[in-house]
């Protein structure tokens, strides 16, 4: 065993039988805060889940080196009271990251409120693979992504009407109009599009009805929080008391609308079209990919960013 002031094990030394023992013992000896890295010869995985099994999640795991011949990972004790992010904090934070997420299909708005762990863990993926690309997204140059997570409530509120919320009412009427063509011409030899008409419908009566909401209401009342909070002033009772009831139903309704058009892209084996496609079949099918990605980062603005801020100004003020 060879240890140094930097707490490194060279697992290679250690018989076999006693190196995940060893390892436990120096990773239970560690305060919190501390760190343990270990050089190994081949990909230590299956320590990883040991000693998440066995320990639980209390512990970061970083690949420093990974191979062909040497393996160096960094295993650091959380801090007590140390909560792990979820994909929402962690998107909010880099959306860059919210496309390790997409890659993977790992739904960082709806499905937000999850640990990485726990969202790995739910569809079966190698959570260190996936944490080692969240990693090495860090080291990436900048791209200048818009800064989300620093605007003010009432501007970013602004943002999500004047840009997501008018691409909706601009483009939606449109793909339900396809959706409704498609059907009628291509039906009978395509029995997907009829319930991909219907999924369609849904989405244009929840979208239209939702955004009425959200603009008459909601947005205009997080407007009202922050101008309480920046002027010092007291913050007038609303009928529906605490701003968590709207926030509530807004993100009910942010689910439905991604469950049906989770519904349609396996209808539509991820929007692949048959020989016979025309124009408007292969239209139809591109915008609904696009209305997709712009709802991913809409509801992510809302439930990742805008709505968590707003409950946080709110339980100030009272």
């Amino acid at each position: 065993m060879q240890t140094t002031a930097e707490n490194i094990l060279n697992v290679t030394l250690l018989e076999p039988r006693q190196k995940h023992p060893t390892i436990f013992i120096r990773f239970d000896e560690l305060g919190e805060g501390g760190s343990l890295t270990i050089y190994n010869d081949h990909d230590p995985k299956p320590l990883y889940y040991q000693l998440l099994g066995e320990r639980g999640n209390i512990f970061t795991w970083e690949y420093q080196e990974q191979g062909p011949e040497w393996w160096k990972v960094k295993i650091t004790k959380r801090v007590t009271g140390e909560n792990e992010e979820t994909l929402g904090e962690i998107a909010a934070k880099d959306l860059r990251k919210a496309q390790i997420f997409k890659k993977y299909g790992l739904d960082f708005c709806c499905g937000g409120k999850k640990t990485v762990k726990e969202a790995c863990k739910e569809k079966g993926l190698d959570v260190t693979r996936i944490e080692q690309e969240l990693q090495q997204a860090d080291k990436l140059p900048a791209s200048g992504p818009l800064p989300y997570n620093e605007w003010s409530l009432d501007f970013l509120a602004d943002y999500i009407v004047n840009t997501h919320h008018s691409y909706v009412k601009k483009n939606l009427p449109d793909i339900k109009a396809y959706a409704d063509k498609v059907a009628i011409v291509h039906g009978r030899s395509h029995e997907e599009l009829l319930p991909v008409k219907q999924l369609v419908g849904e989405v244009y009566t929840e979208m239209m009805s939702h955004m009425v909401k959200e603009e008459s209401i909601l947005f205009p009342y997080i407007k009202e929080l922050v101008a309480a909070k920046n002027n010092e002033q007291p913050l007038h009772a609303s009928h529906f008391g605490t701003v968590q009831n709207p926030i509530n139903m807004m993100e009910m309704e942010h689910e439905v609308v991604a469950k049906n058009l989770a519904d349609i892209r396996e209808l539509t084996n991820d929007y692949v079209l048959p020989e016979d496609a025309c124009a408007s079949y292969s239209l139809l099918y591109r915008m609904l990919d696009e209305f997709e990605n712009d709802l991913h980062i809409h509801v992510h603005l809302e439930n990742n960013i805008l709505f968590p801020k707003a409950l946080e100004i709110e339980k100030q003020l009272n």
